[in-house]
């Protein structure tokens, strides 16, 4: 059995979050339903699978919009963190750290427009991952 997880990301207006993370990681989408800011898309950045779907108040799905913040972030791992970071930065996204190294890791923070918080970064050589 192989395990994976593909975290679900509510937002408002989704189609834009999508082109978003195709500007700023370089995301391809793999699968889409749905038209205009209605839809649920699976997207895949070098193979790590997330998804974006419309936030709907009334079924409870909140973007981080709605919450005025975010109930969690996500850790984007890639060679580069600083080439990412700049490249997120550049498409919208606000730096919340520089990449810098801590705790065995080499990693930076930043806030997508849609209100999602994202660490970008890599293990350190020789420190656990």
């Amino acid at each position: 059995m192989v395990a994976g997880i593909q975290p679900e990301l509510w937002v408002e207006p989704a189609g834009a979050a999508v082109a978003f993370y195709q500007s700023a990681f370089g995301a391809t989408v793999i699968h889409l339903v749905g038209h205009g800011d209605d839809i649920v898309a699976q997207l895949s950045l070098d193979g790590a699978q997330f998804w974006i779907a419309s936030a709907s108040p009334s079924t409870g799905r909140l973007s981080p919009r709605a919450i005025n913040g975010a109930t969690g972030r996500t850790l984007l791992i890639v060679e580069e963190p600083e080439d990412l970071l700049a490249r997120a930065v550049a498409a919208g996204a606000r730096e919340l750290s520089p990449v810098a190294d801590e705790h065995g890791w080499r990693l930076g923070r930043i806030v997508d427009p849609f209100g999602h918080e994202w660490e970008i970064g890599r293990p350190l050589e020789g420190a656990g991952g």
